[in-house]
């Protein structure tokens, strides 16, 4: 019985969600969403609708439409303000060192015979760069981490070139990645 109950609960759940796609629609055409589409809007105004749905309580007073659109727009609104904010920018924009800071002749991995030589030389170029200008902030243990890491080299294999154990070598690891994370942020918010 209660199997019966949700199916039909999971049937008129979906009949006013399809009922009400165009109101959800028409909900996210003013809204804007930072690093996003109109797509991600109508998936967040659902989400509204949905949570809308569930909640609905007809001895409040308030007819469903109206509730629905006051769900719908808190939803958009919310999912506006929090890409706004500015806190996971440096997850959103980073990118990892293992991807633009590989060594070339250690891996062979596609990419390294899809760029030119002219590429070639250039990401080299920006790699040395790239440790000179960072290597002065960080200690000795953690520049030569650094050079290790890049080289692609397990937490195992670092600690035996070092001479340090694991832990350490991931310390070390950990306060290079707050460091360059500092130092990036910092750039980035002087220009």
């Amino acid at each position: 019985m209660q199997a019966l109950a949700k199916k039909q609960a999971a049937g008129a759940e979906e009949a006013l969600a399809e009922r009400y796609a165009r109101t959800v629609r028409m909900c996210t055409r003013p809204y804007f969403l930072i690093g996003g589409d109109s797509e991600d809007l109508i998936q967040e105004g659902m989400i509204g609708l949905l949570a809308a749905i569930r909640e609905y309580d007809s001895e409040k007073g308030a007819s469903f439409r109206t509730y629905a659109q006051a769900c719908i727009h808190n939803r958009i609104r919310s999912a506006v303000r929090s890409a706004q904010r500015l806190k996971n920018a440096p997850l959103n924009d980073g990118v990892p060192l293992d991807d633009v800071l590989s060594d070339e002749s250690q891996s062979l991995g596609t990419h390294y015979f899809q760029r030119s030589p002219e590429e070639q030389v250039l990401a080299r170029e920006t790699e040395k760069e790239f440790i000179t200008a960072y290597s002065r902030c960080l200690s000795k243990l953690e520049s030569q981490i650094l050079r290790l890491y890049l080289e692609g080299l397990s937490y195992e294999e670092m600690s035996a070139a070092s001479g340090r154990d694991v832990k350490a070598v991931d310390n070390a690891v950990q306060r290079i990645r707050r460091k360059l994370a500092k130092l990036t942020s910092g750039e980035n918010s002087e220009s």
